[in-house]
């Protein structure tokens, strides 16, 4: 193989390997995966409108990727639940959490877009009560609700996902569909490695 089309081949390859590796190609959820992830929440006793729109959620499956928009107010003081340590921040208790999150996340091409902690209170409430604190913000990436629904429904995360609910004041999480597409790391990836053969290329001409 010469030189100059090695070149090529090698981002192709690569980029080959995170396409398909980053993008669900499994379709939307089926009405038994739908029912089977939802009869797990069930059994863990899950509040009934809770589980509601989960199912109104996982039925309207497109297949796609999403992205997960959070708002965050964590308590002064964390819950004192099992694995709770004395001296313990609500921020510790979180990490506790992520433990387990971060290998899930990770392993099912999931992963934060967006993180940090709030610069103020809200600037704009309309129509929604106790709104005005929040301290942290998040938006988290999801292959698809299928591996969302995996990663949820495994039972290493039950015990785990008391460490959320003991370290959080309150929170919102809604799910969105990101129309900028600019923003697709396979798109960025794809001119970063046409623009790195390119100018390899352009090199080994001269």
């Amino acid at each position: 193989m010469s030189l100059r089309l090695l070149v090529w081949a090698v981002p192709a390859f690569l980029y080959a390997v995170f396409f398909f590796w980053y993008t669900s190609f499994g379709g939307p959820l089926t009405s038994e995966e739908v029912d089977r992830y939802m009869s797990v929440f069930e059994e863990r006793g899950g509040e009934a409108e809770g589980l509601v729109r989960l199912r109104m959620f996982l039925e309207s499956d497109t297949g796609n990727d999403f992205i997960m928009i959070n708002a965050i107010h964590m308590k002064d003081t964390p819950d004192p639940v099992d694995g709770v340590e004395p001296g313990d921040s609500s921020d510790d208790v979180m990490a506790k959490y992520m433990n387990y999150m971060w290998p899930a996340l990770l392993g099912r091409a999931s992963h934060p877009v967006m993180f940090g902690p709030a610069v103020s209170n809200a600037l704009d409430v309309v129509g929604i009560d106790n709104a005005r604190v929040w301290n942290r913000g998040a938006a988290m990436r999801y292959r698809s609700r299928r591996d969302m629904m995996e990663i949820t429904t495994n039972p290493a995360f039950s015990g785990r996902h008391e460490f959320r609910t003991a370290s959080l004041e309150k929170t919102i999480a809604y799910p969105i569909e990101d129309a900028l597409v600019l923003t697709d790391p396979r798109v960025l990836l794809f001119f970063v490695l046409l623009s790195g053969a390119g100018v390899l290329n352009a090199v080994i001409r001269r």
